[in-house]
């Protein structure tokens, strides 16, 4: 059962959190199609696109499990890179994969927050623990030294955002934030399984790539945009 905190700075806390999930928000509002596409609202795609083309594979740091018994692996650390669509593909590889072999569930929601933009006006650091499970289920995966690896089959621009760049070619330059998809799969393996679980998933990420600086992660969007 949910217990309301009566110290005034746990509804600061609250207030802080939603905002800055309006922040992320804003800024795709801002260049609209996202915001019509979560508003459920129709929008035509558009085979043309300003930003710099996805290419359908990449060299990520993590990849399906070739066992059960694949050795641990290490927390993830975002790439150098100007690259939204790489540096989104990298992000969601990190955000769909976790070993609780090999650290805690602390520190991989810590490695995970690294990779958000230190703009705390546009960090939405609460999309991203969401993605990492909850304390209590991280220690009853780790009593089975649960794993999981993701494979990274694409990533693109969402059509309505390369629309609404289209439209509005300079309204990317106030924050510099892309929205990005990706598809891919997820494997889980644990302890003693000869044979896992696998599953396709699809993400979008909003990822922000200022001019001469690498890229950083803003958030999780809440829907996936084609």
């Amino acid at each position: 059962m949910a217990q309301h905190s009566t110290h005034p700075g746990g509804a600061s806390r609250v207030r802080r959190r939603a905002l800055l999930g309006t922040a992320v928000l804003a800024v795709l509002v801002a260049l609209a199609g996202l915001a019509a596409y979560l508003t459920r609202e129709g929008r035509s795609p558009s085979d043309t696109a300003a930003p710099p083309p996805s290419s359908p594979t990449a060299s990520l740091p993590s990849a399906a499990p070739s066992g059960p018994h694949t050795q641990p692996r290490a927390l993830p650390v975002p790439p150098k890179t100007h690259d939204p669509i790489t540096y989104g593909k990298a992000a969601v590889a990190a955000l769909w994969s976790y070993d609780t072999r090999a650290y805690s569930q602390p520190e991989l929601r810590k490695a995970l927050r690294g990779w958000l933009t230190k703009e705390s006006k546009y960090a939405d650091p609460a999309s991203v623990d969401q993605a990492v499970p909850s304390a209590v289920l991280w220690k009853e995966m780790a009593a089975n030294k649960q794993f999981a690896t993701a494979k990274v089959n694409e990533g693109h621009f969402p059509h309505a955002f390369t629309q609404a760049l289209q439209d509005d070619p300079g309204a990317i330059t106030q924050a510099y934030v892309y929205a990005v998809t990706v598809s891919g799969k997820q494997s889980i393996r644990w302890k003693g399984a000869s044979a896992g679980g696998a599953e396709s998933r699809s993400t979008t990420l909003a990822v922000q790539c200022r001019p001469n600086h690498s890229c950083a992660l803003v958030g999780v969007m809440p829907s996936v945009a084609p």
